[in-house]
């Protein structure tokens, strides 16, 4: 039996979810007539998302749709219970949440966490902004159908529900996941049934999701999805589990751009960075031995903490940039010269962690150079092109070669946002199922 259960206001917000959930390796079915469809069906599904079109319904309607979906789907083997709202916080938050509420009992409290980072939705300080626009500040303010006019997410809840709301912000998860629990535990005591949690990034949602099972509260997520896959992805073993999968960043380019964007991952997700002494590589063979074996065994360390780890050039700080010419008329060569041998020395480093760790099974590169160096180690005869993950941006997979199949994403040094390279390893994440 399916051990997590979505009820949407919409088959469109069912179906992302779905694919969320399907990105991690979960089997998913959206059921949109329980007259045509036995319970005995889903028995081989982990999820089942059931769109209650109810989103521009009256709210007792909706009340009723979502309690009488929620009495049908409840079993004692979910382990999830989600109801999934808009992104733009549009529809009846209120009556949909308290019917779900209803239906599992009262020991049932919801967790609202309503950001979709990738999609420029977030809360802050109790407000939800869309790409840097307080909602109530954009085109869903005059939606014809439903339009949201208030941007405090925590008083949309509090106006449409009959129970008592709570607002955690972020100076709240700045505490870690065990204040966190035992601050959510607190608003429970005090009679609140609705805990509306600020969130930023992907990392919050993690946080968010520790807390709520350290907490051992019953809860059901309120959000548009994001979420509801996060606190999946910690509670529920696929029924098929696809081996854990790493993601390496190999960063050498020294635009300021490289800069800007690694600082927005560090910030975003849990990673572990090792710097290159990028000038220890143009030095004698001993000397560029030992750089190379540090930073490999730096990773290997402490790579099975880390989904991601990130091996970054020091030149990416203009302090740390270096002056080819005294190495041109030391080595008497080219810079071209001179640049491979720091090229040479990343790819190095990147093969002996694939050597040492199966495990890892994503690659990003930045610059050209060091991507073709790395290809070059690898003894790959070329990469399938699958995606463009943004503009000057590839994704794809190795051909042949020790380590086929591994998937790549390569991105010119000086191209995109600050948030491009964070994006980057998100597709990766999602493309691995992690």
């Amino acid at each position: 039996m399916p051990q997590c259960v979505v009820i949407a206001d919409d088959l469109t917000g069912a179906n992302a979810t779905g694919v969320l959930l399907k990105k991690m390796n979960y089997t998913a079915y959206t059921v949109m007539n329980t007259e045509r469809i036995e319970l005995s069906t889903l028995k081989d599904c982990d999820c089942v998302l059931y769109p209650t079109d109810s989103r521009g319904v009256d709210p007792k309607i909706a009340y009723n749709r979502v309690y009488n979906v929620c009495g049908l789907l409840k079993n004692d083997e979910v382990k999830v219970y989600s109801k999934r709202i808009d992104s733009t916080l549009r529809g009846n938050l209120g009556s949909e949440t308290d019917a779900m509420l209803d239906c599992l009992g009262e020991d049932y409290v919801a967790v609202v966490a309503p950001c979709f980072p990738s999609s420029g939705r977030i809360v802050i300080g109790g407000y939800m902004l869309v790409n840097g626009l307080p909602l109530h500040k954009t085109d869903i303010a005059i939606d014809p159908k439903t339009p949201v006019k208030i941007s405090e997410d925590a008083v949309l809840f509090a106006e449409q529900s009959k129970y008592k709301v709570a607002s955690v912000l972020m100076k709240d998860l700045m505490h870690g996941k065990h204040y966190l629990a035992d601050l959510m535990k607190k608003h429970v005591e005090e009679g609140c049934r609705i805990l509306v949690v600020d969130c930023v990034t992907q990392e919050d949602l993690d946080l968010i999701a520790d807390a709520v099972i350290t907490s051992k509260l019953k809860v059901v997520a309120v959000d548009p999805g994001v979420f509801t896959a996060t606190l999946s992805r910690k509670l529920i073993t696929p029924s098929e589990k696809k081996e854990k999968s790493r993601i390496l960043a190999v960063v050498g380019s020294v635009h300021p751009n490289t800069r800007k964007q690694m600082e927005e991952l560090w910030l975003s997700q849990r990673t572990h960075n090792v710097f290159v002494n990028t000038k220890e590589l143009l030095e004698d063979e001993a000397r560029r031995e030992e750089e190379i074996s540090r930073v490999t065994e730096e990773i290997l360390r402490e790579c099975k903490l880390n989904m991601v780890s990130t091996v970054t050039g020091d030149g990416i700080y203009p302090e740390n940039r270096i002056d080819f010419k005294p190495y041109m008329e030391k080595y008497h060569c080219s810079m071209d010269e001179v640049t491979e041998r720091i090229n040479s020395g990343f790819a190095e480093i990147t093969y002996r962690i694939f050597k040492a760790e199966p495990e890892f099974k994503g690659l990003y590169t930045s610059g050209g150079d060091i991507t073709v160096s790395v290809c070059a180690r690898f003894n790959t005869a070329g990469l399938s092109l699958m995606d463009e993950v943004l503009p000057l941006a590839a994704y794809g997979q190795f051909l042949k070669g020790e380590f086929e199949g591994v998937h790549i994403i390569t991105k010119g040094g000086s191209q995109g946002q600050n948030d491009a390279i964070n994006r980057c390893i998100t597709y990766l994440k999602e493309k691995l199922y992690i």
